[in-house]
């Protein structure tokens, strides 16, 4: 599952790695102004929109429930601007296969590559403000290479529409004791003048610390017994 939004460049290549290793490919185009849709459906994606924008984390939520809607267990997702590479899928695909109740997270390998600063404190307030609070570690709160066991995720309740969704729902999983693991990966940056982002680092970084605070307003559900 491919969340897009104003990727025409890109998704196309996403959806032609994707489906070398997965039998089918959902690509969500989040309210998209040019070509994403078309393009992403040329190149052999099952294509859901939404008729304005509404964040990357409604759009998770919408490709789960439609993947849910047809019986399927678990999602891989990756982002469609060409950051995550098809040929780490069956790592994260493996690591799933033996833990298929748990959410797995691809963990960017980020030595050599160069990364703006604001990004990577909004990395560092995710990740260490999350291990905190969770009491245990939480592999790159911010990756959106995952796989998703579908029902499992979709009931942890996760709310949040934009960035936040991704810390959220380990967040989440944490606090009910679900299984959480971390593969390492390898990633594609760019040169950073040439990099697309729709992630806005202290805008959406206030935004993870403010679903951290509403999760953390409601008691942890007690494990069962």
């Amino acid at each position: 599952m491919v969340p897009a939004f104003r990727a025409a460049d890109t998704v196309a290549a996403v959806v032609a790695g994707a489906r070398a290793y997965c039998a089918r490919v959902v690509v969500v185009d989040d309210g998209s102004d040019d070509d994403t849709a078309r393009r992403a459906a040329a190149a052999g994606a099952d294509v859901c929109r939404h008729p304005v924008n509404a964040g990357k984390g409604a759009a998770l939520r919408t490709g789960l429930r439609a993947l849910a809607a047809d019986g399927v267990a678990r999602a891989l997702t990756l982002d469609a601007d060409g950051q995550h590479l098809p040929e780490q899928i069956p790592a994260l695909l493996a690591a799933s296969d033996a833990a298929p109740q748990a959410i797995v997270v691809g963990v960017r390998r980020k030595t050599g590559h160069q990364i703006a600063r604001a990004n990577l404190f909004g990395n560092w307030v995710a990740d260490s403000f999350l291990r905190l609070i969770a009491g245990r570690p939480l592999p790159d709160t911010q990756s959106g290479f995952r796989v998703y066991p579908v029902a499992a995720t979709l009931a942890l309740g996760a709310e949040g529409a934009r960035y936040e969704f991704e810390t959220e729902v380990l967040l989440r999983a944490a606090r009910r004791g679900m299984g959480v693991v971390g593969v390492p990966v390898d990633v594609h940056y760019p040169p950073v003048a040439e990099r697309v982002s729709h992630y806005r680092p202290w805008r959406d970084t206030l935004r993870v610390i403010g679903v951290v605070l509403k999760v953390l307003a409601v008691p942890a559900p007690r494990s069962a017994a």
